[in-house]
């Protein structure tokens, strides 16, 4: 079982690492210009974290239920979970194109930007809007190639993207004098580039399945229907949690532009011990599923107990080096003395997030993988009334205030979910 999770989870955290990779760097170019340009480019990829994270129910609802078909070896499932998977990207993806500018306008507003910056905001929003058929579209891919036992095909998609971003950005805005506009058109090639290879890959690995594909079967009511309703506690779910980021990115703008650039930083700490830890909840998801889906109780639970071990080790080791290099670390995204005084005191945070926070990332795996849509949706909204409550409780200690409630965010999850599972067990819906 544990090189069964290692087999999963290697690929998964290098693949997720690279992630927050594309963040990092556009935080990095932007370091060497302005806090302005950081903070812009900053509530930019906010605003498509809110947009693209509110649908990854197309990555984490088609894991599932790819994970459950393979563990019952039902290609016929197989296929149309991926149909169905793609039918809803592009009418999602579609929706967002048409409604850009007022979606646009609604962001800009209460995200708190103004002046210079917001101009430099929707710059980079209506440049990256584009890329929504690429991105949705890879979500639903990716999902399905985790529900296949397949972390080799998401790490290489996630490599080739993330190159193509980092290289075509680095060309855009150091030769070729852009700003936010570059990076936000080497985010928008790198995912048509991705969802290209995507294609491909499927068609050379598992173009057998093709033969399985029926458009009835895919639009058979009763089957959608189930489909859309654990994407659509999902996405009630994904909707609180972008809604929780989205607060702390505003109310971060609300303290100025140096307390929103140093928040800026500082998050991305935060997100790559998440993408790390999620490496460990991705392979919970993709065994938890298969092991579900062949009925196997003993080692469904096996799988749980282990990627926790997992992700917990992984989490101390996020904890130690940024307990020890966390002022070493800073200088990666930024050179500007004062946005690294600002940003200096707020490090112990980075040091305690691992430890209170991973737990939630691998109950979502865990829950994902047994389709438990209604308790992810149930357990999220619950936390985010607790975000709330300790914000205002919180909200005269300023930036520490804030760094003090997410970690309760994190917490709260985690505890909600491991009551939720205590109760119901492999049984949670």
């Amino acid at each position: 079982m544990n090189k069964e999770i290692l087999r999963l989870a290697i690929p998964n955290i290098i693949s997720n690492i690279s992630v927050p990779l594309l963040s990092s760097v556009d935080t990095a170019l932007m370091g060497r210009l302005s806090e302005l340009h950081i903070g812009a480019v900053g509530i930019g990829a906010m605003i498509f974290n809110f947009i693209y994270w509110n649908f990854g129910f197309l990555r984490m609802g088609t894991t599932g239920m790819t994970a459950q078909a393979f563990g019952a070896r039902d290609d016929g499932a197989v296929a149309h979970t991926l149909g169905r998977a793609l039918l809803v990207a592009l009418a999602v993806a579609a929706a967002l194109l048409l409604l850009q500018w007022p979606f646009g306008k609604a962001s800009f507003f209460l995200m708190n930007t103004a002046g210079e910056q917001r101009v430099l905001v929707a710059e980079y929003f209506h440049i990256r809007i584009w890329a929504a058929p690429a991105t949705l579209g890879l979500y639903a891919f990716m999902g399905w190639f985790f529900g296949m036992q397949n972390a080799i095909y998401p790490l290489i998609l996630t490599v080739v993207i993330n190159v193509v971003n980092i290289v075509l950005s680095f060309y855009l805005v150091r030769y070729q004098g852009m700003d936010v506009d570059g990076v936000a058109y080497g985010t928008a090639a790198a995912q048509y580039s991705g969802l290209i290879l995507a294609v491909g890959m499927f068609c050379y690995k598992y173009g057998h399945l093709q033969a399985h594909f029926r458009r009835a079967a895919i639009l058979e009511w009763g089957k959608l229907k189930k489909f859309l309703s654990i994407n659509g506690d999902i996405f009630i779910r994904t909707l609180a949690l972008t809604g929780a980021f989205a607060f702390f990115y505003s109310q971060s703008s609300a303290e100025g532009q140096m307390v929103l650039a140093a928040n800026t930083i500082l998050l991305q700490f935060l997100n790559w011990m998440s993408y790390g830890v999620d490496g460990f909840a991705f392979a919970s998801e993709s065994l938890v599923g298969k092991y579900k889906g062949a009925g196997d109780a003993s080692r469904t639970r096996r799988a749980i107990r282990l990627s926790f071990a997992w992700g917990m080790g992984l989490a101390l080791a996020f904890s130690l080096g940024y307990g020890l290099f966390g002022a070493a670390l800073l200088r990666v995204f930024t050179n500007q003395p004062d946005v690294l005084a600002a940003t200096g005191p707020y490090l112990f945070w980075m040091a305690l997030l691992p430890i209170f926070g991973t737990p939630c990332y691998i109950w979502d795996g865990v829950f994902i993988g047994l389709t438990a849509s209604r308790a992810m949706r149930n357990s999220m909204i619950l936390a985010f009334i607790i975000f709330l409550a300790a914000y205002f409780a919180t909200s005269a200690l300023g930036n520490d205030g804030l760094w003090l409630t997410l970690l309760l965010f994190l917490l709260a999850r985690g505890g909600i979910q491991y009551w939720m599972y205590w109760r119901e067990g492999l049984e949670l819906r």
